[in-house]
């Protein structure tokens, strides 16, 4: 196992920008300009899609795999009056596409119930005993959001009871394809251009569960607005906040610009904060609504969302998207309390795991496999996140029940998880995920060949790696380059999050005037720098350590922020990390 002190990681400055592209991207600040072309904007044209956006970044709804038929399907319930169920997950992405397809359908006129199967009963996916209650209910048709792609023994057996079933989900597609009335995923677009050499298809593959959900609300809007020429409860566009909160919590990429567009437009509508639950989880959070970005969704909405289903009922997350005053209020603060417990629950199982994981560090293992009756299955895929990212290694967690074990994976670049549990197919009861995250559930007696199984694929896999977590710079700058006006230069690549972070910048030989631990058990780390003229504050979280050793002058990863307190805006260096300045 690496060193855990966070010392080891490997600094990688990315190429400069070439002048001929330097030229084009004249318009913008330098570093802005070498930001752009390390995220593959090498034209103006380029740039300025991929920082104002534009109708034009959305795709049309109907050029995706399975669209039209499930169009037809739901327009012909919602006509017939049938009732509907919209099936989805217990995560934050899950919760949004549910709450999102269902208010979508309600508008249209259709009789709609929503169906989020409980973590601990039931797991994760379509299952039979569901599909059963669901047809107790009279629904007769079953559109699944965020889930199903791999479900193809529960959708047959939807079909014996006489359910139709509409799959829409955004994870891998497995070998075959579930025998849906009609199945929406955009990676069955991306596998047919690869596999067949099509041309056509819906071009974008990379959008969240909650993106594909509105890409079907769009779809119905807009043969219904059409054909049925009335005015709806609800408007298309007051649904994309929730297009924004699971996007970005599910870390869908934000290099690509239909999920930019997206979550653009949804950030506006999250900051007029128009619905009440969003509104009233935001005060919990002492965060006003206003100035709301992706990073408050990513580390203030979509944990107190997903701790719903973490430990709880995902209902009570939908519940609270869908609610009005003053239900949300009680929702919202029931959400904050769940959290809390989430947050201490998970401390405590990581340093389970960890100190597991610390015992076998003089075998190298190239994977972390870790299960127990210990874990909770809520809090495993955060557990395996943290091991994953403590020792960039992939990391297996299990919950592990009387005769199944649910897990939860995490893994580095070098290690598609996805793929690896694709050659254990005979070992699972179901899997499915993507490339850095994936679940599954497994027979207890299948748990000891899993693990060997993993562990091979894994050493062969990374044999030759440097195992080492890499930081990638995008531009090393200058002190006197640390101004206010960087900084909102820097601003237009919002919005940042996973595959478009925020930008990290390099300087050098920075002189250390002042610094002190700070925080819980002086866990982070404040300082005070120089270049001998000015002077900048910057914080480093997780690297209090540093408090003991601290050279006169460093080198600094960080990210240029303003920091808002009092009324007072300041420069303000987030420190990822330092090493003593040559």
């Amino acid at each position: 196992m690496p060193d855990p002190s966070g010392s080891n990681k490997r600094w990688r400055v990315l190429p400069p920008i070439p002048p001929e592209v330097l030229d084009q991207l004249s318009a913008y600040h330098p570093v802005i300009a070498q930001v752009l072309y390390n995220r593959g904007q090498d034209s103006a044209a380029k740039a300025h899609m991929f920082l104002r956006g534009g109708a034009e970044a959305l795709h049309n709804p109907f050029t995706m795999h399975g669209m039209a038929e499930a169009v037809a399907r739901i327009r012909q319930a919602i006509k017939d009056r049938e009732l509907m169920a919209v099936y989805g997950d217990f995560d934050a992405d899950g919760v949004t596409s549910t709450a999102l397809l269902t208010q979508a359908l309600d508008a249209l006129g259709g009789r709609v119930m929503p169906y989020i199967p409980n973590r601990v009963d039931e797991g994760y996916g379509l299952n039979e005993e569901a599909l059963q209650s669901l047809v107790e209910d009279g629904v007769s048709l079953v559109i699944t959001v965020d889930c199903g792609i791999r479900a193809v023994e529960e959708v047959a057996f939807g079909s014996t009871l006489g359910l139709d079933i509409i799959v829409t989900d955004h994870h891998s597609v497995g070998e075959q394809l579930p025998p849906a009335l009609a199945v929406i995923d955009p990676k069955i677009d991306a596998k047919l251009r690869l596999e067949e050499g099509r041309i056509n298809g819906y071009p974008e593959d990379m959008l969240a569960g909650v993106g594909v959900a509105y890409k079907l609300a769009d779809a119905l809007f807009r043969v219904s607005q059409r054909q049925d020429r009335r005015r709806f409860s609800i408007q298309l566009e007051d649904l994309l906040d929730l297009v924004a909160l699971g996007t970005v919590a599910d870390l869908a990429p934000l290099d690509r610009l239909e999920n930019r567009e997206l979550v653009r437009r949804g950030l506006d509508v999250i900051n007029r904060a128009h619905r009440p639950g969003i509104y009233e989880l935001l005060r919990v959070a002492r965060t006003e609504p206003g100035s709301i970005s992706a990073m408050n969704i990513g580390y203030t909405l979509g944990p107190r969302i997903n701790a719903a289903g973490r430990l709880d009922s995902a209902m009570i997350a939908y519940e609270l998207l869908t609610a009005d005053m003053p239900t949300a209020g009680e929702l919202a603060r029931q959400l904050q309390d769940l959290n809390t417990q989430r947050q201490t629950l998970t401390a405590e199982a990581v340093e389970v795991a960890r100190g597991r994981a610390l015992d076998a560090a003089d075998i190298d293992l190239p994977l972390i496999f870790d299960a127990g009756p210990e874990f909770l299955p809520g809090i495993v895929g955060l557990v395996a996140g943290r091991l994953c990212e403590e020792f960039y290694r992939p990391a297996v967690v299990i919950e592990q029940g009387e005769t199944e074990s649910r897990g939860s994976c995490r893994s580095i670049m070098e290690f598609n998880i996805t793929q690896a549990l694709d050659q254990c197919t005979e070992l699972l009861v179901r899997h499915g995920g993507h490339a850095q995250a994936a679940g599954f559930t497994v027979r207890n007696e299948n748990l000891p060949l899993l693990r060997d199984r993993l562990m091979a694929l894994a050493a062969e896999a990374l044999a030759g790696c440097d195992l080492r977590p890499t930081m990638d710079i995008d531009a090393e700058v200058p002190f006197d380059y640390l101004t206010m006006d960087l900084a909102h230069h820097l601003q237009q690549l919002e919005p940042t999050g996973a595959q478009n972070p925020a930008p990290a910048l390099l300087t050098r030989r920075m002189r250390v005037v002042d610094y002190k631990r700070v925080g819980q058990d002086g866990r982070h780390l404040r300082l005070k720098l120089t270049n001998g003229t000015t002077f900048i504050d910057g914080i480093a979280f997780k690297l209090g350590h540093w408090s003991e050793r601290m050279p006169l002058h460093l080198d600094a990863i960080y990210r240029l922020e303003i920091n808002e307190w009092n009324n007072t805006s300041r420069l303000q260096l987030n420190v990822q990390d330092l090493r003593p300045a040559e």
